[in-house]
């Protein structure tokens, strides 16, 4: 059921590359929910996936932009504003990537500039884009930003290796830049911490599956969905939660406030 709460905005949405990404499920939410938005990728990711296929569904047009350009990022932002009819209300930031993840580097050994590269990518962009929108003044006051991260942020996930830094540095940037746009423009920025969710990247990640599992076990409401990430993400675009900002919002059914459970206890043997 679609509530049109986002009727007569629009956005830029980042990083969607196939139906099992919550970028996608974003994008296809935000149009349901009334939204114009742009998409867009880095060039070799849209080579990748199938972006053109969700802007046929959405009635969107694709911009593709290196998120570690400001270059680029202006481009980004300023053609979206000609294509959108002025200024923007919502951008999601869906971008990550770590090499010494995707080349199984135990953490205590990991390559530096790899590392560097996943810090770029994955956290460097979020302040890069923000500071490209506040100096273009491309979001609207009251508008919104939502980054995508995960709890190994505040919690050691030994297979997260160098991407357990780097999200804690998204969300940092995202409390401090948040400080800044909200003074200045009223602009709102939020991280979204979600549950494991099977999505391309995610199940790329050693011991996923089991991992997955597990948290499931966990988490008194079970695993959240990508339908269920997107969901949140709209009503953090909404006029709904204008006074929500510089917050990390654990969006993962308990999992984050649930020392054990008791299907855990059983599954090991503990039992009263």
């Amino acid at each position: 059921m679609a509530y049109q709460l986002l009727k007569g905005k629009t956005g830029i949405i980042t990083g969607a590359l196939d139906e099992n990404s919550i970028a996608w499920k974003v994008a296809e939410k935000a149009h349901e929910e009334g939204a114009r938005f742009v998409l867009t990728n880095a060039p070799i990711a849209m080579r990748m996936g199938e972006i053109k296929k969700l802007a046929d569904k959405t009635g969107s047009q694709i911009i593709p932009a290196d998120a570690t350009s400001t270059e680029e990022l202006t481009h980004l932002f300023t053609e979206s504003q000609q294509i959108l009819g002025g200024k923007i209300d919502f951008v999601l930031h869906s971008i990550g990537m770590s090499v010494n993840i995707r080349k199984k580097i135990p953490y205590t050994e990991l390559n530096y500039d790899y590392y560097q590269k996943g810090i770029d990518v994955s956290a460097l962009s979020l302040h890069k884009m923000l500071a490209v929108a506040m100096k273009l003044d491309a979001i609207n006051e009251w508008g919104s930003v939502v980054a995508l991260t995960y709890m190994a942020a505040q919690r050691t996930f030994p297979f997260y290796t160098d991407m357990a830094d780097i999200k804690a540095m998204l969300e940092s940037i995202s409390r401090s830049f948040g400080y800044h746009y909200g003074v200045s423009k009223k602009v709102r920025i939020n991280t979204v911490s979600q549950s494991p969710t099977k999505t391309t990247a995610g199940t790329g990640i050693k011991g996923f599956g089991d991992f997955f599992d597990y948290a499931q076990s966990i988490a008194p409401l079970g695993n959240a969905s990508a339908e269920d990430c997107a969901n949140y993400c709209i009503t953090l675009f909404s006029d709904l939660t204008r006074m929500v900002t510089m917050q990390n919002l654990f969006h993962d059914g308990g999992f984050s406030n649930t020392g054990v459970s008791d299907l855990v206890m059983n599954k090991i043997g503990i039992t009263e």
